[in-house]
């Protein structure tokens, strides 16, 4: 399944990938908590689904994040640049399912949109 947020905001590539790290966590979802940070590259986070380790990769146009651990295999990437809208920050989320029960699609629903509601707010303070 996938999900998708459009962000009303603008940025670059560069900025994604500057602005987001894991010692700024807070500024991404206020459903993670840090537990360790084991890497630029990974940490081992906390979340309304559990512990897991939570790992950033650069890519074209943004950053990837997945949780390894999750049985469900939850990534989303957080990208500009690019169609549907290249002035706007996009938010893609999937996991390896084609169905899942409501409460668990509520609870990826609630996290889009928190985590969409402080990116807008970290990327347009960080214009002012």
């Amino acid at each position: 399944m996938e999900f998708f947020r459009t962000i009303n905001s603008s940025t670059d590539e560069q900025n994604i990938k500057n602005t987001l790290d894991f010692k700024h966590l807070e500024s991404m979802s206020s459903q993670l908590f840090l537990l360790k940070a084991l890497s630029n590259d990974s940490a081992k986070i906390g979340s309304l689904w559990g512990e897991f380790t939570l790992t950033r990769q650069e890519i074209k146009g943004g950053l990837r994040f997945s949780l390894l651990e999750c049985p469900n295999a939850l990534t989303w990437t957080i990208t500009t640049g690019y169609e549907p809208a290249p002035g706007s920050i996009i938010v893609h989320l999937t996991i390896n399912r084609t169905e899942k029960d409501l409460e668990f699609l509520e609870e990826i629903e609630d996290f889009l949109n928190d985590h969409s509601e402080l990116l807008k707010k970290s990327f347009d303070t960080n214009k002012e």
